[in-house]
């Protein structure tokens, strides 16, 4: 099973297995292009077993899309309650994305994929998930409480985090070369400078 925090367990399941492989094979070859007996082979699990836990490929995509969301989901929460300003919060999740970009690729990869609605067609936009929504919760309430300036919501969320995920994406696809940790200074220097805060 693809955790960021948990350690997988050995032997692993095999609900997990076929997870982990059909992560692995939509990201890197598309998910039109993975067929039920290529994961299959790639778990080695019967064909069986993965009807009996899923359904269909249709069914590993969403069990597989929910479960990433969630392991985002706990590690901002973990950092909500680790961190008390809204400035060290978004530092701290970026940090984390981009450390987590270099070491689970293909997780970080698989959940940011801007074209989920080819082909789960009846799930919302990722955009509209709990972990999303929890970050623009933590700008808006940064702004009430003045840790942040108080501006226009999708503004700064953009600002904030829209840059860091499209930098994210960039780095999937090769475009950006360096790990991203050794950008993250300059990237948390040009967010913050873009939103009018001298955290200096």
């Amino acid at each position: 099973m693809p955790y960021l925090k948990k350690v997988i367990p050995a032997p692993e399941p095999i609900d997990c297995r076929i997870l982990t492989s059909a992560m692995n094979l939509f990201v890197d070859y598309g998910f039109h292009n993975v067929s039920v007996h290529k994961i299959q082979k790639d778990a080695d699990v019967s064909i069986g077993s993965i009807y009996k836990y899923f359904g269909s490929k249709e069914g590993i995509a969403k069990a597989l899309y929910y479960h990433l969301l969630n392991e985002i989901d706990e590690m901002i929460d973990c950092v909500i309650q680790q961190e008390s300003t809204t400035i060290n919060q978004c530092n701290e999740i970026i940090r984390q994305l981009f450390n987590y970009t270099e070491s689970h690729r293909n997780l970080i990869a698989y959940v940011l994929h801007p074209r989920h609605a080819e082909f789960l067609p009846e799930e919302p936009p990722v955009s509209t998930s709990e972990p999303f929504k929890k970050l623009r919760n933590i700008i808006e309430q940064g702004m009430l409480k003045k840790q942040i300036k108080p501006g226009d919501l999708w503004t700064a969320y953009s600002i904030i985090f829209g840059s860091t995920i499209y930098k994210i994406q960039l780095r999937i696809d090769n475009i950006i070369e360096e790990p991203l940790p050794d950008l993250l200074n300059n990237t948390l220097d040009n967010i913050w400078t873009g939103m009018g805060e001298n955290i200096n």
